[in-house]
């Protein structure tokens, strides 16, 4: 197997463990966690298996309790399960469905499921149920749509679909580096890679998505040391951000950094940061501040015009007024307007190595507004360079030999960054 022809590693499946609750305020209710993911082909399967768990429970006399924290994907598939189970159990204790996510809780809400009862933390659902033995008074199952606290907004919609849209396209290139690893040192499954993947990803505090396009892109090692000869590089010492005594090594503290210093030097209320992933060739989104999670849903869908102009021309491209700038799609000028936002600035990051390495956009929601500060944003797009480049050439690197070593059952290899 090869990179360019490995599969995406197949989703977890989902899992369900058990465990009795002990004492007030709910004592003898049954707490089922669930983790993994859940499809139209897992539905079936999870179905026997709660389906196992809530017998279990009414012979013992406990109440079950289903914390669905850590279940990705759903719809569908959930709301057929949950309606299929709950009707089975018509004449037993309800239902009680604790932290679901947003699309979980909105198929419950709107299919107003009997006998399902929706609670946005397992500490009230716990009350809850302490109450109900004690006597008091049960509230209603279902509130109002207009004021219950556990429907979720639009926004928690949004923020869903983008996270689940990021786990689809980060999928391919993790199951690249799956592949490599697999056929470099003769794994014997795309979980053996996984672990070491996320072992190295935890020790070195770099994000698993990083680490694999890094896995993808980079010489395959040819030795006992992946990078011969690498020196240990010195932490660059920045104009801008050198501000707060913010340690270089930590990839998202100085992200925010930079975000946060370009809201300041621009004066503007909104902003977003955007890092060319070298796997597969596009910006990704990497901060933001402020954006309208309809704008950042098109962002992540469609792309924006002024990164585009400011990635491939490697300049800083200026919209002092979207509803009049006549380069800009249509789409996104509407996503723009519909956002609040009518000025646009876009500043590239330039790499040692040639292509830009990111874009860095800040947003002004009144029109003919130009930034004033174009030699602190040079500046401030200068130092972010020079920290990335160091920081792919020290600490990312530091996790990719790491990860050899351990492979390769050597010893692990000595830090260059300096990294704890």
């Amino acid at each position: 197997m090869t990179p360019s022809s490995a599969r995406p590693a197949a989703p977890a499946p989902l899992v369900i463990d058990s465990s009795v609750v002990e004492g007030p305020p709910a004592e003898g209710a049954l707490l089922l966690r669930m983790s993994g993911t859940l499809d139209a082909d897992g539905a079936q399967a999870w179905s026997h298996a709660l389906r196992g768990h809530l017998e279990r429970a009414d012979r013992a006399g406990l109440r079950p309790v289903l914390d669905m924290a850590h279940v990705q994907l759903g719809g569908a598939a959930v709301l057929r399960t949950l309606s299929e189970t709950a009707r089975a159990r018509t004449g037993r204790p309800e239902l009680i469905i604790v932290r679901a996510r947003p699309g979980v809780r909105e198929a419950v809400h709107l299919a107003r499921l009997n006998g399902v009862r929706l609670y946005a933390t397992l500490e009230e659902a716990l009350r809850e149920l302490g109450r109900t033995a004690t006597g008091t008074e049960e509230p209603p199952a279902w509130r109002s749509q207009l004021t219950d606290p556990l429907r979720p907004s639009y926004d928690d919609l949004y923020q869903e679909v983008r996270a689940l849209r990021a786990r689809v396209r980060t999928a391919p290139v993790i199951g690249m580096a799956q592949g490599a690893l697999m056929a470099r040192y003769g794994l014997p499954d795309p979980g053996s890679a996984f672990r070491a993947l996320r072992e190295a990803s935890q020790r070195f505090n770099v994000p698993l998505r990083v680490l694999a396009s890094a896995v993808v892109v980079a010489r395959p090692p040819d030795g006992e040391v992946w990078f011969p000869g690498r020196r240990c590089l010195p932490a660059p010492q920045p104009r801008i951000l050198a501000r707060g005594g913010r340690d270089p090594r930590y990839r998202r503290q100085m992200i925010d950094a930079v975000l946060r210093e370009a809201l300041a030097i621009g004066r503007a209320p909104a902003g977003y940061v955007r890092w060319v992933d070298p796997a597969v060739n596009a910006l990704t989104l990497e901060a933001h501040h402020g954006c309208a999670e309809t704008f950042l849903d098109h962002l992540e869908r469609a792309g924006a015009d002024t990164d585009t102009a400011a990635r491939t021309e490697n300049r800083p491209v200026s919209v002092p007024d979207v509803a009049t700038e006549p380069l800009l799609r249509d789409d996104f000028r509407r996503a723009l307007l519909t956002s609040g936002i009518r000025a646009v600035h876009s500043v590239p990051v330039p790499s040692p190595a040639g292509p830009c390495a990111g874009v860095i956009t800040v947003h002004w929601p009144e029109a003919r507004h130009r930034p004033v500060a174009g030699e602190a944003f040079a500046l401030l797009a200068a130092d972010t360079s020079a920290w990335l480049s160091w920081y792919h050439r020290s600490v990312l690197l530091d996790a990719l030999e790491h990860l050899h070593s351990a492979l390769t059952g050597g010893e692990p290899a000595a830090r260059q960054s300096g990294h704890t």
